[in-house]
């Protein structure tokens, strides 16, 4: 039997110095990868892992991250596009820079982001594209038009990008959490948290680490044959949406 470990990969989250981000990071950091994350101040990242700043909005910008993380860890072989914003309102009172900012970044930043961690990944014949979307990419959400509508056309790039590099060893996957026990659900009033809890099935919110382990198993060789999907980590909020 081979009890070799396996060979540390350059894996890259974009957003990675809080809530799901971190929780991704610090758990490839555990499974012994070269880990770099992007925040916008370039600081504030799990220990163990290289952060960079990066701007999702701003081509030069990651440019200049991808430049600094491959010359510490090599190309990327796993990049994790979780990076993004919401700015919530009813679409009556939306305007148009509300709804381009958000697909600006959650959407457009996670195209740029791709389109240049594919290049090293196509040149290797191998690498792991997840994408981070949300129950609500689906689902939808009231007051969330512009989070909802650049959540779900996460699936379309996945899914296009798997009929595009699927030959090449090279997949892309999709996660999409639900409601997660982070400071941001933290500071919900209690009568919300009641009747979000009351919709999910499983009775709780996920923790970060739950997702986390997802999405290192999309990395893993073992999920050499999953491409093109979408993986709900929502306690069954979503069911078949």
């Amino acid at each position: 039997m081979d009890t070799t470990a396996p060979e540390p990969r350059s894996v890259l989250i974009t957003g990675g110095s809080r809530g799901i981000g971190r929780a991704i990071a610090e758990e490839f950091v555990r499974r012994g990868d070269k880990v770099a994350v992007t925040s916008r101040s370039g600081e504030g990242g799990p220990e163990g892992a290289l952060t960079v700043a990066a701007e999702i909005t701003d081509g030069a910008s990651l440019d200049a991250a991808f430049a600094e993380v491959e010359k510490a860890h090599g190309p990327v072989e796993v990049l994790v596009a979780n990076a993004g914003i919401t700015d919530d309102q009813l679409l009556l009172r939306m305007d148009d820079a509300s709804f381009e900012n958000v697909v600006d970044t959650n959407l457009t930043g996670s195209f740029r982001t791709v389109k240049r961690a594919i290049k090293g990944m196509m040149r290797k014949k191998k690498g792991r594209i997840v994408l981070i979307s949300s129950v609500v990419g689906l689902y939808g959400s009231p007051g969330q038009v512009n989070y909802a509508a650049s959540k779900s056309g996460l699936v379309g790039i996945a899914r296009s990008l798997t009929r595009e590099l699927g030959s090449r060893g090279i997949t892309s996957n999709v996660v999409a959490p639900g409601y997660i026990a982070t400071e941001m659900t933290d500071g919900l009033p209690e009568e919300l948290k009641g009747q979000y809890l009351k919709a999910i099935p499983a009775a709780r919110f996920a923790e970060p680490a739950e997702v986390a382990r997802v999405v290192a198993f999309l990395a893993s060789d073992d999920a050499a044959y999953i491409s093109g999907a979408v993986i709900p980590v929502d306690g069954g909020l979503g069911m078949g949406h």
